[in-house]
């Protein structure tokens, strides 16, 4: 069988600043690509809504915030480990982030939870929302259209450090991550990233055309049923992040997504039913 199966092993990082002996690494630079991206089109929405740039400056550094300690604290407490781990020996295996609390802040060892990134972002903008006076589901309906562009550069960046691998695959566009094993695998990654591109051409478009918007909170409540949908279905193809995940029958984001997609799914129902003229 012709098999197009792509032999994937790129480094982690560009290049080592001269001098200071500091790694550029892709993912931080994808990362930084995903804010940029977000303040640009955030800025076309903020200005053709009414709204300043000094308030989207304020909105910018809440959800910065917001989504950088809900992502870490994400993955601390719901992938854990959350206590010391030993083998029979009594040997430390892995510290445990509650044995060790200042681990929490080691940001740079790796360990983000995409749920726990949208949790602090939804804080985050209530906070901003009550600080300015402004309509909290007014303010998701716009954020959630830039949610998925960012989304996008997040799991390229997750492709380029070869993590959040899928599982066995014969397809012919199946990967090969060479740092990892050399089992051709659904690349989740990019399945990810061109799904969320998709959607963000999508949420764009019904935004401009003012499509669902009459209603506060139904973008919002599409994007949490349409991305988390994806989400639970694309875990089915994805290798587990956790050992413990290995035992249950969904994983850990499979139940984590439930939720924001039966959200989604409510405010889907109740748009239909406060839009319709009355009798």
């Amino acid at each position: 069988m012709f098999s197009l199966v792509i032999d994937w092993n790129p480094s982690p990082e560009i290049f080592t600043i001269p001098g200071i002996g500091w790694p550029v690494r892709w993912y931080g630079l994808l990362w930084a690509l995903a804010l940029l991206a977000s303040q640009y089109v955030m800025k076309i929405i903020f200005l053709r809504e009414g709204k300043t740039l000094q308030q989207l400056d304020k909105l910018t550094m809440y959800i910065i915030l917001g989504t950088i300690i809900g992502a870490r604290l994400g993955h601390c407490l719901f992938y854990g480990p959350h206590f010391d781990v030993y083998d029979e020996q009594g040997n430390l295996l892995e510290e445990g982030y509650l044995s060790h609390p200042l681990n929490i802040l080691k940001v740079y060892e790796g360990g983000l939870a995409s749920h726990g990134g949208a949790l602090g972002i939804l804080i985050s903008a209530w906070l901003f929302s009550k600080k300015e006076k402004m309509s909290y589901l007014w303010l998701m309906d716009r954020l959630v259209v830039v949610v998925p562009l960012a989304g996008m550069f997040i799991r390229f960046g997750n492709l380029m450090n070869s993590e959040i691998i899928g599982t066995p695959s014969d397809a012919p566009w199946a990967f090969r991550f060479i740092q990892v094993d050399n089992i051709p695998r659904h690349p989740s990654q990019l399945y990810e990233a061109l799904f969320c591109l998709v959607l963000f051409g999508i949420m764009y478009w019904l935004w401009h055309k003012k499509i669902f918007i009459s209603v506060h909170g139904t973008l919002f409540g599409l994007l949490c049923m349409l991305l988390f949908t994806e989400r639970f279905l694309v875990e089915f193809i994805k290798e587990n992040q956790v050992e413990f995940e290995n035992s249950m029958t969904l994983n850990m984001g499979q139940w984590l997504s439930i939720p924001l997609v039966v959200f989604g799914m409510g405010m889907m129902v109740r748009y239909f039913f406060q839009s319709r003229p009355a009798a």
